[in-house]
């Protein structure tokens, strides 16, 4: 499903980055001014009545999101099944998918809309009805997000983790499982200004972790940057047989690998972001869209990056090695995901290295839950009204305590199907009001 929806993200990409003239590039120092160069003002730590986030809040809350397992275990599946040259295609499709996701989250900021109490109410739903028209395109939304929310964004999340700190810890799943939910429900009981709130709080204290521990580990290895950077682009780009004259990874493989990597780990696209974007304590949907920008380029180009590098510099990743595994079918018996990233961890800092992914995943996994809880209950109220939040948190504890203990093949399956289905009426209602995000980018720009 994911093959076949690539094209279409990578075209409305292209498209708002042609159109926009290039704003990535060209408006690199104001975007960079407006999100990174204002976090040490107080203004984006405001939140007026009626918004139900600050700035900071939903940035933290969006990176919360995006910032999950695939940053550690998904970037070195994407080496191991594509190649390191799958890194520069997953950074091509993180530049494009900066300026999709800008134009979903001017689109929130556009058509939202003050209830009766002077809340603001937001969301790709809410310009699918009030934008496109089709309230039956926000409906199927809605649905899809409420499955997407409790499979991908809860129990494959919970199931990582738990299955990481039994490999690490020897902590029993069903442990795990009792203390995640019981956790969780505790925040719940604040309801969704508290978990804002909360990642708020977490997710600088994990970004600061995973720089540092980066940044030594690349030290350690600073010599070999450079190669691996060049082996980088070198492998986007080869197209001929490598082992025994079979075609090994080539570009295809690696492109196909690198963009479904980078769509999936930043969630271009999916309107995700948009849930809390769009009630957030701002009234230009442009400043709103830059911080849609930042969010993809912090998450992919920089986390990402710093993940590839460290596996690629760190000497537990054989090209050849794998490349011979993929055609001989014992790509199985090699180390993947999270276990290849901890081995890289461990080449630096022994042992703790392995435990430093451990918890960065659990970490991760844990603010992925409770971002993924907001977005499904924000679309639950809008197909059920405000009532349905206890109902739908009593499904996501359940569903939390249930996917720390399961095989979660199926679930997997399913959360990337609706996943990708998801991002389907959004990406339509995007394309079909695309001209409101142009007006918006201009007629900011020239005044």
């Amino acid at each position: 499903m994911w093959t076949i929806l690539i094209p279409f993200f990578l075209a409305e990409g292209l498209y708002f980055t042609v159109k926009t003239n290039w704003f990535p590039i060209t408006k690199m120092r104001l975007w960079m001014k407006m999100t990174i160069g204002s976090l040490f003002c107080e203004d984006i730590r405001k939140r007026e009545e009626g918004a139900e986030a600050s700035q900071l809040q939903s940035i933290c809350t969006v990176l919360a999101a995006t910032i999950g397992t695939g940053n550690m275990a998904g970037v070195a599946t994407a080496i191991t099944a594509g190649g390191p040259g799958a890194i520069f295609w997953m950074w091509v499709s993180a530049f494009f998918g900066m300026m999709l996701t800008y134009a979903e989250n001017v689109l929130g900021i556009c058509y939202r809309y003050r209830d009766e109490e002077g809340k603001w109410i937001g969301g790709p739903m809410i310009y699918m009805e009030r934008g496109c028209h089709r309230r039956w395109m926000a409906v199927i939304f809605s649905f899809l997000c409420i499955f997407v929310s409790i499979g991908m964004g809860n129990m494959t999340q919970i199931n990582s983790a738990a299955s990481v700190l039994e490999s690490a810890f020897h902590i029993p799943l069903p442990v795990t499982g009792v203390a995640a939910a019981v956790i969780v429900g505790i925040i719940f009981i604040g309801g969704s200004e508290q978990i804002l709130r909360v990642t708020e709080r977490i997710v600088p204290i994990m970004a600061a972790a995973f720089f540092t521990a980066t940044f030594l580990a690349l030290w350690f290895h600073r010599t070999d940057i450079p190669e691996a950077f060049h082996l980088i682009i070198k492998e986007a780009f080869t197209v001929k047989a490598s082992v025994s004259g079979v075609a090994g990874y080539g570009i295809g493989v690696a492109m196909k690998k690198g963009i479904a990597r980078g769509v999936f780990t930043n969630e271009a696209g999916l309107g995700s972001s948009v849930l809390v974007n769009a009630v957030a304590d701002v009234t230009e949907p442009v400043q709103q869209g830059m911080w849609a920008i930042f969010a993809v380029f912090f998450d992919t180009l920089v986390m990402c990056t710093l993940t590839a590098l460290t596996i690629l510099t760190s000497g537990v990743y054989n090209k050849n090695i794998y490349q011979s595994a993929i055609i001989s079918g014992q790509i199985g018996h090699l180390p993947d995901g999270a276990v290849l990233t901890g081995k890289a961890f461990a080449a630096s800092f022994g042992i703790k290295g392995e435990w430093f992914v451990a918890v960065c995943i659990v970490c991760f996994a844990f603010a992925t839950i409770l971002a993924w809880s907001y977005y499904g209950e924000k679309t639950a109220n809008y197909l059920f009204g405000a009532k349905s939040s206890n109902i739908y948190k009593l499904i996501f504890l359940a569903a939390l305590f249930a996917g720390s203990q399961m095989n979660l093949r199926i679930v997997w399956e399913l959360s990337d199907l609706w996943n990708a289905m998801m991002a389907i009426p959004n990406l339509a209602a995007v394309a079909y009001l695309s001209k409101d995000v142009i007006k918006a980018t201009r007629a900011y720009i020239d005044g």
